[in-house]
């Protein structure tokens, strides 16, 4: 079984932007969205996946995800998807032991900064980066299936 362990933090300020590894434009949606699963459809730079994520509980969730063909996933976030796409840069930033993800929202969730950190264990430890902010692995709102349901700039 698949398992994402993942803690997600507001982004405070702009200093990560000097240690990005890799960048990539996402866009993903959901095709269905329940109680006890969510799927999702995402395209990253000439690839794309379909990904099932049970419910969250604590900062763990099941989580499968399979390579689909992009002509696909486009059709499928055009004609499929339950709630807007969701349009983000994702920037990969190395900071002590852990590569962290940086996600820049645009359209109707612009101005959102969030850092997700993907953990072995619930307990592992790891270095907090400076420029990272409030924890906000447990607060809804900011899970990617609400910000599609009820964005940012609507807060």
């Amino acid at each position: 079984m698949g398992v994402e362990i993942e803690r997600k933090f507001l982004v405070k300020d702009d200093s990560w932007r000097s240690d990005v590894e890799s960048e990539a434009h996402l866009m993903q949606g959901y095709l269905a969205d329940g109680d006890k699963a969510t799927v999702r459809v995402r395209v990253t730079d000439g690839a794309a996946y379909l990904t099932i994520k049970g419910p969250t509980v604590g900062v763990r969730r099941s989580e499968y995800e399979y390579p689909i063909p992009i002509e696909d996933a486009q059709a499928m976030l055009r004609d499929l998807t339950v709630y807007p796409a969701i349009d983000k840069m994702r920037y990969q930033v190395r900071s002590g032991r852990h590569l962290w993800e940086l996600d820049l929202f645009a359209g109707e969730n612009a101005g959102l900064v969030l850092a997700e950190l993907e953990l072995g264990s619930e307990d592992e430890p790891f270095e907090l980066p400076a420029w990272a902010g409030e924890d906000v692995s447990h607060d809804p709102r900011y899970y990617n299936v609400n910000l599609a349901r009820n964005p940012y700039k609507h807060w």
